[in-house]
């Protein structure tokens, strides 16, 4: 379960995110803006008891400016058109083909094409029911534990085919996804399902609790009770005009500025999941994803008056004012105007979807995913995390060097869904070229040279404050324990964190922490391991080697780490072998955040 159980990515990356802003029709909006609606105070369940970290010693605090990094070149991939947009009307929604008449054509200032139905197509919320990935953990987690199907279907469905889930909730029906469930094209509600968090969705969400724990978990509220043309679509801007929109697709554009706002995003992207024990009883829930709690535990989301949305990273403004719809013809321009890219950080995900556009049945062209790529890369790279090298020099026969991290996100880095992971590539050579010592080396197949997990699924790296041998990586990462104390890929079985030292964003103190978005393990007693950034010592002899030393660091990010990928390899499912499939023919290479390098002379 991607969202449940996955990215949405992303989902993701990040990552991924179900707020949208408008695409109604409309007219000049007042000089005035209505104040947002308040958000109520969050009240958090009772969540299992913390894992105690050891103590790590302090490092230097100095460092020099964070350097900047450029996209990678994307491999040569068959050009591909996509399939045509999904259309189906239905008692409450219709899908994104039938929005995309009035909301294709459109460019910004630039001349850049910002069609909401172009700029969605390649979004991992637009293919949150296609992800072969999603597909397969549910596939997995249902295998593991047939007699929760119900449970875990109805858990995932929710925000990975919320229309088609919604649909059935309202009408008292269940929610299935394998066999004759949605995922069938036989079944009723396929259409809808396979649309993913689509336009109808997001626009007709309700402001109703945003911000508590009612609303996570997939709690957003959508009024079923309302009948076409009166069903809301709700958007940025006030004064629409609604005629053709009414008549056409059957909603009244409104004014809701909770589109604008985090809180939406929360209702998928802050994921509470039933673990059970061995025997497969449910005892609680886990905090599987909980990047709005970490915003609002940050000085980008503390309410201080300088709130940066989620929608400000994730949907980039288009250049100046636009229309928001081709009909009806000379609407006036619109600003500021969101692009409904959702990029987060699944660049695996993205280049897999590209390489199987047909097979998995996407509405996106290789083009369309081509510039996601880009896009994904940019983001990760001018936006999300920086590396610096400070304090380099030899000291007899021994490199003392740190390595300092900074997190640029609102959010932990990674955050949302655990197979997340980002580390420290070091790498220094001598005059020769000879490499004198490397740490975090990736290779072609997913796995990290030196970590643990990668080389036996009962273990996994710990965290780092020095660092004096080539097995030993700083990664970034989140580990699951089952309710044995064990390292658990099995999502069901994860009930605490044996690990949690993912980056943590400016100004998250990690001593006040609620437990749900708590550090754990070493990290939590490291000195140097604080809200913005994390410094790592590295030592070891260069004895023998030719001056002078090329020291490189690099911070690199997998969406879906090597032993979250191999824990499916075993499962006999069909959508299990074919995600294995197209995994072991994917393009594996990790996403480069940062870069930093330095001569030590």
């Amino acid at each position: 379960m991607k969202s449940l159980y996955a990215e949405i990515g992303a989902l993701g990356a990040a990552l991924l995110l179900i707020a949208v802003l408008a695409v109604a029709c409309g007219a000049p909006a007042p000089t005035a803006a209505p104040t947002p609606p308040q958000v109520a105070t969050i009240a958090l369940p009772t969540q299992p008891p913390e894992p105690t970290g050891t103590t790590a010693p302090a490092v230097p605090t100095n460092a020099p400016p964070m350097p900047t990094t450029v996209p990678t070149p994307r491999p040569t991939i068959a050009a591909h058109p996509g399939l045509p947009l999904v259309t189906f009307v239905s008692k409450f929604f219709t899908g994104a083909g039938n929005c995309a008449g009035c909301h294709t054509g459109i460019a910004d200032a630039a001349g850049k094409d910002i069609s909401f139905d172009t700029r969605l197509r390649s979004s991992m919320m637009a293919n949150s029911a296609r992800d072969p990935y999603w597909q397969a953990q549910v596939e997995a987690e249902v295998a593991r534990f047939p007699e929760l199907q119900a449970v875990i279907e109805k858990k995932c469905v929710v925000c990975h085919m919320p229309m088609a889930h919604t649909e059935a909730a309202a009408m008292g029906e269940p929610s299935p996804v394998l066999g004759d469930g949605f995922l069938n094209p036989d079944h009723p509600r396929h259409k809808a399902a396979m649309d993913g968090s689509s336009c109808a969705l997001c626009h007709q969400m309700q402001p109703t609790n945003l911000g508590t724990v009612a609303s996570f978990t997939g709690g957003f509220v959508i009024d079923t009770t309302l009948k076409a043309p009166n069903r809301p679509a709700f958007g940025a801007f006030a004064n629409q005009q609604g005629q053709v929109m009414a008549a056409s697709v059957g909603y009244t554009p409104q004014q809701g500025l909770h589109m604008t706002q985090s809180e939406m995003c929360a209702t998928c992207h802050m994921l509470y999941t039933p673990y059970v024990d061995a025997q497969g009883k449910v005892l609680g829930e886990f905090p599987e994803q909980t990047p709005y709690l970490e915003w609002k535990h940050s000085d980008f989301g503390d309410g201080e008056g300088t709130d940066v949305q989620c929608q400000e990273c994730h949907m980039p403004a288009a250049q100046g004012n636009v229309p928001l719809a081709v009909m009806p013809r000379n609407l006036p321009a619109r600003g500021p105007v969101r692009q409904h890219t959702f990029v987060g950080a699944n660049t695996v995900m993205l280049k897999m979807h590209q390489a199987n556009v047909a097979e998995l049945g996407l509405t996106a062209s290789t083009a369309h995913l081509g510039q996601a790529l880009i896009e994904t890369e940019t983001l990760l790279q001018e936006q999300t995390a920086g590396i610096s090298i400070a304090d380099a020099k030899v000291v007899g026969d021994t490199l003392n060097l740190t390595v300092v991290v900074e997190n640029q996100t609102g959010h932990k880095f990674p955050s949302s869904f655990p197979s997340r992971r980002a580390w420290i590539h070091l790498t220094v050579t001598d005059a020769n070229g000879k490499v004198v010592f490397e740490s975090g080396k990736p290779q072609d197949d997913g796995s990290i040279v030196g970590c643990d997990a990668d080389l036996d699924v009962r273990a996994y790296e710990p965290h780092y404050d020095l660092i004096t041998s080539p097995d030993q990586v700083q990664i970034y990462e989140p580990i699951l324990g089952d309710t044995d104390g064990q390292v658990a890929y099995t999502l069901l079985r994860g009930a605490v964190y044996l690990k949690d030292n993912r980056l943590l964003p400016r100004g998250f103190d990690k001593v006040t922490a609620h437990r749900d978005i708590a550090v754990y393990g070493s990290a939590a007693d490291d000195g140097n391991f604080v809200g913005g950034a994390d410094q790592v010592l590295y030592q070891f002899s260069v004895a023998g080697f030719a001056g002078p030393l090329q020291v490189s660091a690099e911070l690199l990010y997998q969406a879906v780490s090597y032993r979250f990928a191999e824990d499916l390899r075993g499962e006999t499912g069909p959508l299990a072998q074919q995600f294995m499939r197209l995994w072991d023919g994917a393009d594996k290479s990790p996403a480069l955040v940062a870069s930093a390098k330095v001569t030590v002379r």
